[in-house]
């Protein structure tokens, strides 16, 4: 399986249903991986490509719903999609508030689980996405110089070189030669780029 292909877990104890929703996403050429408990599932799941989890609501011992808590206290951030032929309205809102994508009473379409399935997938992509764009940043970020740091710190709270130079006790031409290197290490290619990606390391402006 490569990074980029996407996979459906499915965890159901009923061996029956497990083969029909894996039938369902073969037929549209998603690849399923099927497993009849939580445990087997964390056994078999790899978090290293874009991936959604239709998940019963029960299951023999834990829960569903507490196996999504399991789930968020381990930092497994898999979209969740249940599927239940008991829920009821309060079950649906304490999965939904705990991050569900989606709450399905069967019977249902199978072109409602594929819908969400996609909608799930793509989700989990956009979220690997922007990690790696933030891994990335704050790779850049480790090269700065403490120097550089600071003065990326002024540049973006919309200091002037001059203001700077005053802030640092330095020349202007000094603080020149930095903030080239911030833009330069930064791949930042204007002010506002390199104000973005401080918002997306939780460097905020400040006020001096």
């Amino acid at each position: 399986m490569t990074a980029e292909e996407a996979v459906v877990y499915v965890v159901d104890d009923d061996a029956a249903a497990r083969a029909a929703i894996q039938s369902l996403l073969h037929s549209v050429g998603l690849r399923a991986e099927t497993f009849g408990s939580p445990p087997e599932f964390l056994a078999g799941y790899r978090p290293d490509a874009p991936a959604c989890l239709v998940l019963d609501v029960r299951l023999p011992g834990a829960s569903g719903l507490d196996f999504q808590r399991d789930l968020a206290a381990r930092n497994v951030t898999i979209p969740i999609i249940f599927i239940t032929g008991h829920g009821d309205i309060p079950m649906s809102v304490e999965a939904m508030k705990a991050g569900a994508m989606e709450f399905l009473t069967k019977p249902f379409r199978g072109q409602v689980l594929l819908d969400a399935i996609h909608k799930a997938i793509e989700r989990d992509r956009a979220v690997r996405q922007e990690q790696s764009s933030v891994a990335e940043l704050s790779r850049r970020l480790g090269a700065l110089t403490p120097r550089e740091r600071e003065v990326m710190q002024f540049v973006i709270s919309g200091l002037l070189n001059k203001q700077i130079a005053s802030e640092l006790g330095a020349s202007e031409r000094t603080v020149k030669i930095h903030r080239g290197q911030v833009m330069r290490k930064m791949q930042a290619r204007s002010l506002p780029d390199l104000v973005r990606m401080a918002g997306k390391l939780g460097m905020p402006a400040q006020k001096y």
